[in-house]
């Protein structure tokens, strides 16, 4: 775990913090839609992203789901962070977008090396910058575009995070993601062919504009 540690974090943290997260932590491997975090859960470990794209959404009043953000390699998920520090239950799910392989953080290990290293301090405060200002991005999303540009936004996220132009996802995993009905989703991606953004196949869908 020491050699995947430093290849992927030897930029971001001391040696000396990279021994200590070899010796406290575990490597786990998830595939794709496999659930790292539920709702209601009481998170003992905090994931850093070592591959692999894990998606985090919200429950809303409804009992339903929806898309804040993904995370990738390099990142880990400043919500579960917070849920971990403060001993409260999880208010996200995190499931698995594409194979994951990431290591789990023990929660009693965060706050102790905030104090005792920079690079950690650095790390936990750029990642909640970061995932705030997604989670401002999806509230602007929900309140001011219209649902059409949300679509089409999505499926840029979803190219970018499996590097293909090719989405596998069904219409109706798409209608969940966006929390709207499979009918709208198939009615606007329709429209989005019809516009040259994409091309729609028997089983995927083809991006073909990034604007």
């Amino acid at each position: 775990m020491k050699e995947l540690l430093k290849l992927n974090y030897g930029a971001i943290f001391e040696d000396k913090l990279i021994d200590e997260i070899a010796q406290v932590s575990i490597l786990q491997n998830f595939k794709d839609g496999d659930v790292l975090i539920d709702f209601g859960d009481y998170i003992k470990k905090m994931p850093l992203v070592l591959s692999g794209a894990i998606k985090i959404l919200r429950e809303d009043f409804d009992e339903g789901e929806l898309l804040l953000y993904f995370i990738e390699k390099g990142d880990t998920c400043a919500m579960s962070m917070a849920c971990c520090v403060g001993n409260i239950k999880s208010e996200i799910k995190a499931v698995a977008e594409t194979k994951v392989q990431v290591i789990m953080i023990p929660v009693v290990k965060i706050e102790e090396w905030l104090g005792k290293y920079k690079s950690w301090r650095n790390y936990v405060f750029n990642s909640y910058n970061s995932r705030l200002k997604e989670m401002l991005s999806a509230i602007d999303a929900l309140a001011f575009m219209n649902l059409d540009k949300r679509l089409h936004n999505y499926l840029l996220d979803k190219s970018k995070i499996n590097h293909t132009k090719d989405i596998q996802n069904t219409h109706q995993e798409i209608a969940h993601d966006l929390h709207t009905s499979r009918v709208v989703v198939s009615r606007l991606l329709k429209a989005l062919e019809n516009d040259g953004k994409i091309r729609l196949h028997r089983a995927s869908i083809e991006l073909l504009s990034s604007k």
